[in-house]
């Protein structure tokens, strides 16, 4: 069993490290790293290369953390608490894969896309909360046009979603899936501290916005 939670850990890796950002880049003659913020992830892919580059990109971001954490889940007995943390550790690996791919020197991008997949792969109680994520996440672009401030806010209020869904739609208790709150939590933290960075620029006033409109 264990054997095969590790497989299924560098699987998880090897997916979330794949750098699509970059591959993308690479396929239209640009280094997606010397251009706009130089981060290897979609938002900057979009910003360079057109929002067709950024969706597609984002999508790819979000298959290779959903598609391992799927998987897996139909091998590993997740039915008892050991088999949950196995199950939350596979997770984590695509988004590690995806920050720190050994391709890269181990830099990578923020994370955001491919957490999103992964929450996805855990049907469903971690998929409805990441719609729920999803849905502010929207909602605070449309309305501040920062990206990054989006990603903040939407990873800040997945554990509310999954605290609140578990309550009210599945009515259970929250120490049912404590090992998914716990971890649900630190990919809040990851994200946030991922995006020290466009914290600063933000209170600074110097961050991009996206769907600017254009003077006439």
């Amino acid at each position: 069993m264990l054997s095969n939670w590790f497989i299924w850990l560098l699987i998880g890796y090897i997916a979330g490290s794949i750098p699509f950002s970059l591959l993308i880049g690479l396929a239209k003659g640009v280094d997606i790293r010397k251009h706009g913020s130089g981060n290897v992830g979609a938002t900057n892919v979009g910003r360079v290369l057109g929002k067709p580059y950024g969706i597609s990109c984002f999508l790819l971001d979000v298959l290779k953390g959903a598609l391992p954490v799927a998987l897996a889940g139909q091998f590993i007995d997740h039915s008892t608490v050991a088999g949950q943390w196995q199950w939350l550790a596979v997770a984590i690996a695509p988004v590690m894969g995806h920050v720190c791919p050994i391709w890269l020197k181990f830099k990578g991008g923020k994370g955001v896309a491919t957490g999103f997949g992964v929450l996805l792969g855990f049907w469903p109680t971690l998929t409805l909360p990441a719609i729920g994520t999803i849905v502010v996440w929207v909602i605070c672009v449309l309305i501040w046009r920062y990206i990054s401030l989006a990603s903040v806010v939407g990873a800040m209020v997945l554990p509310i979603f999954l605290i609140l869904i578990t309550k009210l739609v599945h009515h259970q208790k929250v120490a049912d899936v404590l090992p998914f709150l716990i971890v649900s939590s630190l990919l809040c933290l990851l994200v946030v501290l991922r995006h020290r960075s466009n914290i600063s620029r933000l209170l600074a006033g110097t961050e991009s916005k996206v769907l600017q409109k254009k003077s006439v």
